[in-house]
């Protein structure tokens, strides 16, 4: 659930779950091969950097994955795509009922992404910020042979950096622009993403990634809006400066992640429009979802490999994705 400032700028709840699920237990939630379940809607921003996150960390045997359909109601997201309308492992109908199973009355967001402990059904965590991290650092003796180093300890506090940069201005921002409740406020975060952009722009225009010379979670976290961009942002959300395809740089670098295996496999952008434009009565009350726009150039060269660098560094790409 979100506000809106007397000013009409659109604040983010962040009021999630806090636990996390660390390799030493400490929260009481010890990190187990097969214990917990990751529950996400492939439409979710949020969800979609824990998708890629686990796909390239190659750690499907060991944390299963729920998968809810692109639309909610106001209840909650739904296990729609499933036979019977019921998630396979949890046996539930609503990510709401893993919620409502460990807090009765809970009245903060019902989100995803969010973490199951399959045993009793209790939801565990919905702080996708951390989730990820935990992901790469926790989770560690589960990762896959040749498991890229999304977080390195080296670099992390540049990572960090960049990333609280991102959220603040794109992440958010595009938010801050599409939900905006006066025009200054939204002029104001039309301005930020743009200059942000910019930014990232000339960042990217001499190195192929955005820190070091591999994928970190940084790219991650930036790629799941860019991915979104074009199809709901520019139009939906008001971010018409320029479509991504008319930002040379980034959109080059967006179709070089794209293309590589563990993001654009995890990528359906029938789900990403029909939640938004569906779900957002607010900003389109009809419900009608575009046609558009083209999204066939993602498979187009992008010539990034000129700027060198390794997408997995010493590693290797992961495998096929058994659960698309």
């Amino acid at each position: 659930m979100n506000a809106y400032r007397a000013d009409g700028e659109f604040k983010r709840d962040a009021r999630y779950i806090s636990d996390r699920i660390t390799a030493d237990g400490r929260d009481g939630w010890p990190v187990e091969p097969g214990r917990y379940r990751l529950v996400v809607s492939r439409a979710c921003p949020w969800a979609s950097r824990a998708i890629i996150v686990r796909r390239l960390l190659g750690l499907e045997d060991v944390l299963s994955m729920g998968v809810c359909g692109p639309t909610h109601d106001a209840r909650s997201w739904t296990f729609d795509l499933d036979p019977g309308g019921r998630d396979p492992v949890l046996g539930i109908e609503r990510i709401q009922d893993a919620y409502l199973k460990r807090f009765p009355g809970y009245e903060r967001g019902i989100t995803v992404p969010a973490i199951v402990d399959v045993p009793s059904g209790e939801v565990v965590t919905n702080d996708y910020a951390p989730l990820t991290l935990d992901l790469s650092t926790q989770w560690r003796a589960h990762h896959r042979e040749g498991a890229p180093e999304l977080y390195p300890e080296a670099l992390r506090g540049e990572i960090d950096e960049v990333m609280e940069l991102v959220f603040k201005d794109v992440n958010n921002g595009v938010y801050r622009a599409g939900f905006a409740g006066s025009q200054e406020a939204y002029e104001a975060a039309y301005a930020r993403l743009f200059a942000r952009l910019d930014w990232l722009s000339a960042r990217l225009e001499r190195q192929r990634y955005l820190v070091g010379d591999t994928i970190t979670e940084a790219d991650v976290r930036l790629f799941t809006t860019l991915v979104r961009f074009d199809p709901v942002y520019h139009g939906h959300f008001k971010c018409n400066r320029q479509k991504l395809t008319e930002l040379p740089v980034l959109w080059a670098y967006a179709r070089d992640l794209f293309q590589t295996p563990g993001f654009g496999d995890t990528v359906n952008f029938e789900h990403i429009k029909r939640h938004y434009y569906a779900v957002h009565r607010d900003i389109n009350p009809s419900g009608v979802v575009p046609l558009g726009p083209d999204l066939s150039g993602w498979s187009e060269p992008h010539g990034r490999e000129a700027l060198g660098g390794r997408p997995f560094g010493a590693g290797t790409p992961p495998t096929a994705p058994a659960d698309r």
